[in-house]
């Protein structure tokens, strides 16, 4: 999810007992309705936010959370050893995993609301393990190809 999704998002929202959010189309990038699955991980943790709000699903100090570049991010980060981080870099994140574990990128592409899957195209890189079987079809044709080089190499030129 964007920033701005997480931050807004509402109780009415989400499904727990069916393991769903959503985004509705007017707070979607692409201007169109996102189901958002939610894993174990993500019930739970939105399990322990019950109670915190009236409304918003995440709340600090019984307030809505506005924005996520904050004191408390920086910290985290910096905490973390980490450098040079930004909230989108979750999502790139999210989606790259999606990917390295086999996620097939019109499934991702749903998932993460990108209107192309050219966007989702530029996560397709880190799994290259569905081509290893096309990778290895040279291998055969080569080994082919020495087997016929030999053969014409002992019968007389024509």
């Amino acid at each position: 999810m964007r920033a701005a999704n997480v931050t807004g998002l509402q109780w009415t929202q989400v499904d727990l007992v069916r393991r769903l959010a959503w985004i509705h189309a007017d707070q979607a990038k692409a201007r169109k309705a996102l189901p958002v699955p939610l894993n174990a991980e993500a019930v739970v943790l939105i399990w322990k936010s019950l109670g915190r709000h009236l409304t918003h699903v995440f709340s600090y100090r019984s307030k809505p959370i506005t924005q996520v570049s904050t004191k408390a991010w920086y910290a985290a980060l910096s905490e973390a050893g980490i450098e040079d981080f930004s909230w989108h870099d979750l999502r790139h994140t999210w989606a790259s995993w999606h990917v390295q574990n086999g996620t097939p990128l019109y499934a991702l592409q749903e998932m993460g609301g990108w209107s192309s899957v050219g966007m989702v195209r530029r996560y397709a890189h880190l799994a290259a393990d569905h081509l290893a079987r096309f990778a290895e079809r040279l291998c055969a044709l080569r080994a082919v190809a020495v087997d016929n080089l030999g053969t014409k190499k002992s019968q007389p030129a024509n």
